[in-house]
């Protein structure tokens, strides 16, 4: 994606900037966050404060106060930011999208900084990793809430540490999963919806994670789970506590696997005697081609605590060329289209482009702050930027779309 010219757009996003004032009461503190959103939608190698501030004219360390110290409702602002993606993109069939991305950083002062898992170097690097929520349309995508992953060992249970970095004494470990939930409960509370919630296998082997998400009226899930995770494609027997009639004492404490039942299998050799037949599918369009893939799907009953849980869809994908196959779950309605289930469950690409565009359009990994609270607010900015960017792009395509028409009877005349 190329970088929007500004010049032409200038008036623009003066107004879209606008729409956010409510949240940044003073003028200074207001010209600052303009200079900021401004900074990131350039043209500048580096989106850093320093060099986003001398372009601008301006001393970087007023910009740099401005994250840092300024006051003004960074939360309130990301709440703003979800009432105008609900009020200009928001449709029925929305989908929500969680993931991670990781920040290679040098030292040990940034907050939530360790040696982990960095997916930008694809290795164990020393790095920062925060977990977000994107929203999703056919042919519109922006993050809509971020967060900080603060790993346990190394952060929270230093205290001391977290203070130097201000970490708020209530911001404790979260696994990514709990994470993702809080991003789903907090932007649901202000009003976003979405039909379908989108997560990879780090959140979908987790099946506390679906069991939350699927108490969201209307929402539904589709995880990609691993292929070690076990059920049965018939619901098993289960004994439901009972009394002996002889001593009225209850036979056992809580519903058991009844001892005849089928044990629960991988997900991978459910179907090795057999099972319903490939279905061949062009799933999406990539830069090296379509992708084309074979899909089987049933009903399924995941083992959970050693008991079978709700009725969901199993959908096994396999791709013709590489071999690759991905395992899916999801708790939508039993009548879906086949079509869209599988329109669904490959459609995670919208997050990684996200990503993609963040990075490499409006700076989300340029940040040089070590706090918390700047760290935050970038995060927030970023999700400004990003989304003044992906709804001008969104229109600007509108704008390439060429209807053909039928030639006229001249036309025929004059070719002829």
């Amino acid at each position: 994606m190329e970088t929007l010219e500004l010049k032409p757009l200038k008036r623009k996003l003066s107004h879209f900037l606008r729409r956010f004032y409510g949240s940044i009461k003073t003028a200074p503190s207001r010209r600052h966050f303009c200079t900021y959103i401004k900074g990131q939608l350039s043209n500048l190698e580096r989106k850093s404060i320093e060099p986003m501030a001398l372009a601008a004219g301006v001393p970087p360390r007023s910009l740099q106060e401005f994250v840092e110290i300024h006051r003004w409702e960074h939360e309130q602002l990301r709440t703003r930011l979800q009432e105008v993606v609900m009020a200009e993109h928001g449709e029925a069939q929305a989908m929500g999208v969680i993931d991670e991305t990781s920040y290679p950083k040098n030292g040990d002062q940034t907050a939530g900084v360790q040696r982990q898992y960095c997916g930008a170097t694809g290795k164990t690097d020393n790095c920062v990793v925060t977990v977000h929520l994107g929203y999703a349309t056919e042919n519109f995508h922006t993050l809509i809430d971020s967060d900080l992953f603060l790993p346990a060992e190394t952060w929270s249970q230093d205290r001391e540490r977290c203070r130097r970095a201000g970490i708020p004494d209530e911001v404790v470990y979260r696994p990514k999963w709990r994470i993702a939930l809080e991003l789903l409960q907090r932007s649901w509370g202000q009003g976003v919806r979405f039909r379908y919630l989108l997560a990879d296998e780090e959140y979908g082997r987790c099946h506390t994670f679906r069991q939350e998400v699927a108490t969201y009226e209307g929402l539904s899930y589709m995880v990609e789970v691993p292929c070690s995770l076990r059920g049965w494609t018939q619901r098993p027997p289960v004994l439901l506590p009972s009394e002996n009639p002889s001593t009225g004492r209850r036979r056992c404490t809580r519903p058991r696997l009844a001892a005849w039942a089928s044990p629960a299998r991988r997900v991978e050799r459910l179907w090795q005697r057999g099972g319903p037949s490939w279905e061949t599918f062009h799933v999406k369009e990539t830069a090296k081609g379509p992708v084309v893939g074979e899909v089987r799907t049933s009903r399924f009953f995941p083992c959970e605590d050693g008991l079978p849980g709700e009725e969901q869809w199993l959908l096994i994908a396999r791709n013709i060329l590489t071999g690759e196959v991905k395992y899916f779950l999801s708790n939508a309605p039993g009548d879906i289209p086949l079509i869209e289930l599988v329109q669904v469950a490959f459609s995670r690409w919208h997050i990684e482009r996200v990503f993609e565009d963040a990075k490499g359009q409006v700076g989300l990994d340029h940040f040089e702050v070590r706090h918390y609270q700047p760290l935050m607010r970038h995060l927030i900015l970023s999700m400004v930027s990003l989304l003044f960017l992906m709804r001008e792009t969104q229109q600007a395509a509108k704008k390439k779309v060429v209807v053909e028409c039928p030639p006229s009877a001249a036309d025929r005349r004059c070719a002829a």
